[in-house]
């Protein structure tokens, strides 16, 4: 049998078999992956108890979420006013530019003060919450509830 050379002196029947090794290689890897995978799929449905503890710990997650955001805006809005005010204020002195300007930087420190401030309170309070929920949901072994812990991620951020 007369082999073939190519310019870079590799034996092309060599090259086929070993394309050909690939391929079945990669067929059986493939086929095992999904033997495997197979049993995780066929998971059990879960029981009108189990649905009913994630719903349980999700009502409790939203009602800690609904607080925390309440005491966060209540801060969040008098921040506002009292920088509405303070720039007011400022604004309205007749002294000359460098009291004004320590005014206007005053107002705006306290304002950033109390929405770091609150936006800590209320990352605090998110972070609990989802933290509370995971244990809880994860303690009612219900196979197959799509529970939203992946959407944590949507919650608002704060400052």
């Amino acid at each position: 049998m007369v082999e073939y050379k190519s310019n870079k002196g590799r034996n092309f029947k060599n090259q086929n078999k070993n394309k050909m090794i690939n391929k079945i290689s990669f067929a059986i890897l493939s086929l095992s992956i999904f033997a495997f995978a197979v049993p995780v799929f066929a998971a059990t449905a879960p029981s009108a108890t189990q649905i009913a503890c994630v719903g349980s710990a999700v009502n409790v997650r939203e009602t800690a979420l609904s607080a925390g955001i309440s005491a966060y805006s209540q801060p969040i809005s008098a921040a506002y006013s009292a920088r509405a005010v303070a720039l007011k204020a400022a604004y309205s002195q007749p002294a000359g530019n460098g009291v004004i300007k320590g005014a206007v930087q005053t107002a705006w420190q306290n304002f950033r003060t109390a929405t770091k401030a609150a936006g800590s309170t209320w990352r605090s309070a998110r972070n609990s919450a989802w933290s509370q929920f995971k244990t809880s949901a994860k303690a009612c072994k219900a196979p197959g509830v799509s529970n939203d812990g992946a959407n944590a991620g949507l919650e608002n951020a704060g400052q």
